[in-house]
């Protein structure tokens, strides 16, 4: 009960933090700093995307990675995205005709198993309800051999994460774990990590992006 209110509390907060991140910022600009990003991404993780591969962005948000995938069969989804569309003019699912876009929550994706070549949940699970729940989807419908990239915030400082966990000072990511809890739970689903590449610094958190195969 606890972990659900601070969800529904995160994602009220998520559409503010959009309106107020993009209030000021023309359309096309960011639309194309976005799309560097994530090829920059990309090429740093050295990750290489085949025609025709079954990839599904997992929370992509109003600018998720599905933005640089031309060649590639693409799901992704948000349980934020209806309303990204109603409220951000950054985002309309029209722009992207090759993207199947699928309004949400990951534990209520329906999906077959073993479907995806490529699963990027990137700047989302922190964010997700049933954070169990959702790691054993992602794998669960990732082929075997099958790559899953996830990105998460974590925690530098074992007193803090404690702190975080009993008051809400990370209001947008209801999870608070570090870095070792986050990679155990990806190898307690079967998994092998390939890559953990820290990406960006920050005094509370680090921010890494793990690349891990299914086996």
């Amino acid at each position: 009960m606890k972990n659900e209110l601070r969800w529904k509390v995160a994602q009220a907060a998520e559409i503010r933090w959009w309106q107020n991140y993009l209030n000021k910022k023309p359309k096309e600009d960011y639309l194309e700093w976005k799309r560097k990003y994530w090829n920059k991404l990309l090429k740093e993780i050295d990750l290489k995307l085949s025609k025709n591969e079954q990839v599904l962005d997992a929370g992509c948000g109003p600018a998720g990675i599905f933005m640089v995938m031309n060649e590639q069969k693409v799901d992704a989804l948000d349980p934020l995205l209806d309303s990204y569309e109603a409220q951000l003019k950054h985002f309309k699912k029209g722009d992207y005709p090759l993207v199947n876009f699928h309004n949400t929550p990951l534990e209520l994706f329906d999906c077959q198993p073993n479907k995806y070549d490529k699963v990027f949940c990137l700047n989302a699970i922190n964010h997700v309800a049933d954070l169990d729940l959702c790691f054993s989807k992602l794998v669960e419908i990732t082929k075997p051999g099958g790559c899953l990239i996830v990105s998460i915030d974590a925690h530098n400082y074992t007193l803090f994460k404690h702190i975080f966990k009993l008051i809400p000072g990370d209001i947008l990511h209801p999870h608070q774990y570090d870095l070792g809890e986050y990679q155990a739970m990806l190898k307690n689903k079967n998994c092998s990590i390939e890559k953990t590449l820290l990406y960006k610094k920050e005094f509370f958190f680090n921010y890494f992006i793990l690349v891990a195969r299914r086996d």
